[in-house]
């Protein structure tokens, strides 16, 4: 069975690979695959987003009932 990865661990993995391209310690085919294993998290993270974004739900009390209601 396959780890599900969050949201923030995307975040946090592309953070670090961008430290490692910017400390320009590795050599050029090391920091493309790096580049791409990256962009691969984007687009997972961008996925993960457009899944959400569906899913917010704004919750309000007025006069002591809780309403609930899409955030769009």
């Amino acid at each position: 069975m396959a780890k599900k990865i969050s949201f923030e661990d995307n975040l946090r993995e592309i953070d670090e690979i961008i430290s490692k391209l910017e400390s320009g310690d590795m050599n050029l085919d090391d920091s493309i695959k790096e580049y791409e294993k990256a962009m691969k998290l984007l687009k997972k993270s961008s996925e993960i987003l457009e899944k959400t974004e569906g899913k917010l739900i704004k919750v309000t009390e007025e006069d002591g009932e809780i309403k609930m209601e899409e955030v769009e």
